[in-house]
């Protein structure tokens, strides 16, 4: 167990250092964009958030043609008025097909048909889609559009810096980003077809329209809790390319204002996070050796142990550096992950038990 728990904390290690030097991030360029641009916001019950996304949405420069479209799907907390309201012309309101009692098309979850609605009147050559609660900087867009051309790729998904207020999420969420940052090595997957090395993030995801439509939409994946990770498997299934990359400089969200949000968020999703029951449990034991087991051999005096701990909490560092995520977490890294495991655990036995909802709707 020694051996294998060596092993993943070196490896862990070295995908940070190797990411800290290489991952691309989005940097200004100034350079216009030519082609039409579609925004694509799906809210539901957004009114905390409805105002200030739609104000970073209109504040975005070097598009020549910009549209933002929204469609409000079935809220009931006012967002509905608040989106009436709006009178820039390059806003469009689009009323979902789904209303408040919860009734959708067979076999389609809430967000994915919202998201199949708004695209589906949407003929743009680039389909940008963000959460409500993603704030973006200016140029945000031309930017990571601009990257995504260069790099002659079909889709680029920039990862927003995760703000993290709340004393669960200081502790949790730094792990989104370090769970793809030390476990792949970024730039030497950027044109793999393989659906295995897959990362995105749905908080903030741009594709060309031609390859949005030849992989099937939303409509390939309407059941799949993991939108983001699914859409970009299709993507590559059918012959796709493009990455994750580090937008933590345009690009910020707080996904989760208390712990109970958080809980209910992680229970949502990480039953699927992993490919399935079985994933979940071989990645439950993946987390255990590579950072509890060192932790907990640390405790007991053994040398490798307290290098192991040391060793992670510099991969720690070296990731917040690059994704200015919070390093508050970092010595608690073990528990942190403890708690993520346990989430997990918990994720499986709520939807074997038919309790999990997100947004009011069971899934």
């Amino acid at each position: 167990m020694d051996q294998l728990s060596q092993t993943l904390i070196t490896l862990v290690l070295l995908f940070s250092i190797f990411n800290f030097f290489t991952a691309r991030s989005i940097k200004s360029t100034g350079v216009p964009i030519p082609e039409s641009v579609a925004l694509l916001i799906p809210m539901r019950n957004e009114i905390a958030n409805a105002e200030s996304v739609l104000a970073t949405a209109f504040a975005q420069v070097q598009l020549d043609n910009f549209k933002v479209r929204v469609i409000d799907d079935g809220s009931t907390d006012g967002t509905h008025e608040v989106l009436r309201k709006v009178a820039d012309r390059r806003f469009e309101f689009i009323h979902s097909n789904s209303l408040p009692d919860e009734s959708l098309p067979e076999g389609w979850l809430g967000k994915n048909y919202a998201l199949h609605q708004i695209a589906s009147k949407s003929s743009e050559e680039f389909l940008v889609f963000i959460d409500a609660d993603v704030r973006l900087e200016k140029s945000a867009i031309a930017d990571s559009i601009a990257l995504l051309k260069k790099q002659g790729w079909d889709y680029i998904s920039p990862y927003p810096r995760q703000i993290a207020r709340a004393p669960l999420a200081k502790l949790v969420q730094p792990l989104l980003q370090w769970s793809w940052f030390a476990s792949l090595p970024l730039r030497l997957i950027e044109r793999s077809k393989s659906k295995s090395t897959v990362v995105a993030n749905g908080q903030f995801f741009i594709v060309r329209n031609e390859s949005y439509q030849r992989a099937g939409g939303h409509n390939a994946i309407k059941g799949e809790v993991l939108d983001d990770m699914e859409l970009a498997r299709s993507l590559r299934r059918t012959g796709g390319i493009g990455s994750v990359v580090d937008g933590s400089k345009i690009a910020r969200c707080e996904m989760y204002q208390n712990s109970d949000s958080l809980i209910a968020g992680y229970s949502k999703s990480q039953w699927r996070a992993f490919g399935g029951t079985f994933g979940a449990l071989v990645a439950i034991c993946i987390l255990f050796f590579s950072s509890i087991y060192p932790a907990l051999s640390a405790l007991r005096g053994e040398t490798w142990g307290i290098y192991g701990y040391f060793a992670l909490f510099l991969s720690r560092l070296l990731v917040a550096a690059r994704t200015r995520s919070t390093i508050v977490s970092a010595p608690l890294h073990p528990i942190a992950i403890a708690v993520w495991i346990g989430l997990i655990i918990r994720s499986l036995v709520f939807k074997r038990s038919g309790q999990l909802q997100w947004g009011g709707r069971k899934i």
